[in-house]
């Protein structure tokens, strides 16, 4: 592999390139192991849309739907069925990537049901299930940063159970998912796991932040304002790193550190750049530091293997002037506070009205399938 490229660079640099994507015709036809070899890929991550578009596609399911329709199952077996075995299937792919990374990378990401976002003890019932389901070390199970959600993510952590945390927006939100996965570390030493073999990530949205602030700014129109459109995610997403150096910095940390135990890594997420006028890889050039993982859309990792720059940290050393855009946006009139929550209440309603899609086309095809063999 030719390491002058951008992606190789942005992998020494100490960035995880994961794909935020997943089909069975890319396990099938040799895509995923394609872009190990030749895109730096080290994980996947999943979610209800992504799922929802591959199902969609049909014939590469066929053959199970109709097992599965033979088995009596409904649609939410289905669903569960389907995922899980596409999941399994790739963690098998990446599996040498996780051996030589002991455990870091070569991970895959599958979501519990996004209804359950306001039931902890259902959440954490439904990360087990998955997490049995798939029977590989190597899956990450996704659980929203929500209120409900976050002693959910201890409780999964607690039992031995890799958690990739998603839906973070705001910094306060991320602060108390860093709490929840020290305290969930803390109780999985006391009931007698190893802490070796338990990983986090945390991930922190980035592009959709400067989609509501832009829209935000654009509305009340000052010269100020516009000068400020296109600033908000990477500011947002750097003070989180600021934020996961204090945490990681602690006693509290080190004291787990000790006993053998991996720091949450930041993952960067929703990287596709939204707005035309703006450089398709600046959520990728601008989030480069230690101990991150930056998870793409085939369209920004094209994008970055092709005219990526990259010049080392860009996070570090940073954090007065991302703070100073944020007090900017204060002063302009949009309200931090406020952007962040209508993210969170948005990002929850569309991974659940992709659920929606994903149990409509899933039941679809058992009915399509239930018909042919009558």
């Amino acid at each position: 592999m030719n390491d002058t490229t951008p992606l190789a660079a942005l992998s020494a640099a100490g960035v995880s390139i994961w794909l935020d994507d997943l089909n069975r015709a890319m396990i099938t036809e040799g895509e995923l192991q394609q872009l190990i070899d030749t895109r730096h890929v080290v994980g996947v991550t999943t979610n209800p849309t992504i799922f929802a578009n591959a199902l969609s596609d049909g014939e590469a399911y066929t053959d199970q739907v109709k097992e599965l329709v033979a088995a009596g199952a409904d649609v939410d077996a289905a669903v569960f069925e389907l995922t899980t075995e596409d999941v399994r299937n790739a963690c098998d792919v990446l599996r040498p990537v996780f051996d030589a990374t002991n455990g870091v990378d070569g991970r895959v990401s599958i979501e519990v049901d996004p209804r359950l976002e306001d039931d902890t003890d259902a959440t954490v019932e439904m990360a087990k299930k998955l997490w049995a389901a798939v029977d590989r070390p190597n899956v990450l199970i996704k659980i929203p940063a929500t209120l409900e959600g976050l002693p959910a993510i201890s409780q999964v952590l607690a039992q031995g159970i890799s958690v990739n945390v998603t839906l973070i927006f705001s910094l306060d939100r991320y602060r108390g998912v860093m709490n929840a996965f020290l305290t969930g570390l803390e109780q999985a030493r006391e009931a007698g796991h190893d802490l070796s073999t338990i990983h986090s990530v945390a991930s922190f949205f980035v592009s959709r932040v400067d989609s509501e602030v832009d829209k935000q700014l654009d509305a009340i129109g000052t010269d100020e304002a516009l000068a400020l459109r296109g600033q908000a995610g990477l500011a947002n997403a750097r003070l989180a790193y600021q934020a996961y150096e204090e945490v990681f910095g602690t006693p509290r940390w080190q004291n787990l550190a000790d006993d053998g135990a991996h720091a949450q890594r930041p993952l960067w997420a929703s990287t596709g750049v939204k707005n035309p006028d703006y450089s398709d890889t600046m959520y990728v050039d601008g989030l480069v530091a230690a101990n991150t993982v930056n998870t793409m859309p085939h369209a920004t990792m094209e994008s970055a293997a092709d005219h990526s720059q990259i010049t080392g940290d860009t996070i570090t050393g940073t954090y007065a002037e991302s703070q100073a855009v944020l007090d900017r946006l204060e002063t302009v009139g949009v309200s931090y506070a406020q952007v962040v929550e209508t993210l969170e209440t948005e990002g929850v309603d569309k991974f659940v009205k992709s659920w929606g899609d994903l149990l409509g086309s899933v039941q679809g095809e058992l009915d399509r399938l239930a018909g042919e063999s009558k």
